[in-house]
């Protein structure tokens, strides 16, 4: 059994902005399956493509199982099965022993950023960046596969 025990946050823009980056990585995301209690999504990059099964969220921690796919069939399954998708970069920032994975978002999120932190448990303690602002783990808006329904350029206020 996959658990996967995820935070996430938003980021203090003008720290972020002048924060030296590596590289990120282009994502292609989209969902195959998106209810309440479950989602199977797959998601690509230049050269390597998943299949992620995700169960409803308790807490920070939801049931996660993720396996490689071939790319060839994961641009296929978006191209033909997708209900929703979006699209990001993607960097990993380590931070005091953790790695943050920070997505800023293209099209109809653009101007959106969110950062996240696998942890080993819930109670894990852990030192926050900088460029970390207000913590939106239990706001559901924030979750990918809402973005891709309710994108960010339709919330009002932002």
């Amino acid at each position: 059994m996959g658990k996967e025990i995820e935070r996430k946050f938003l980021i203090k823009e003008a720290e972020w902005n002048s924060f030296a980056k590596p590289e990120g990585k282009h994502l292609r995301q989209g969902y195959l399956v998106s209810e309440p209690n479950k989602t199977i999504r797959v998601r690509t990059t230049e050269i390597a493509a998943w299949i992620t099964i995700k169960g409803i969220s308790t807490g920070a921690s939801r049931l996660e199982y993720e396996y490689e796919i071939p790319l060839k069939e994961g641009l296929e399954l978006l191209d033909q099965f997708a209900e929703s998708e979006l699209e990001k970069i993607r960097y990993e920032i380590p931070h005091e022993g953790k790695i943050w994975e920070v997505d800023v978002f293209f099209g109809d999120n653009a101007g959106l950023i969110v950062a996240e932190i696998e942890l080993e448990s819930e109670e894990e303690n852990f030192q926050l960046p900088a460029w970390v602002a207000e913590e939106v783990t239990h706001e559901k808006k924030y979750y990918n596969s809402c973005l891709t329904i309710h994108p960010y350029k339709s919330w009002t206020p932002r």
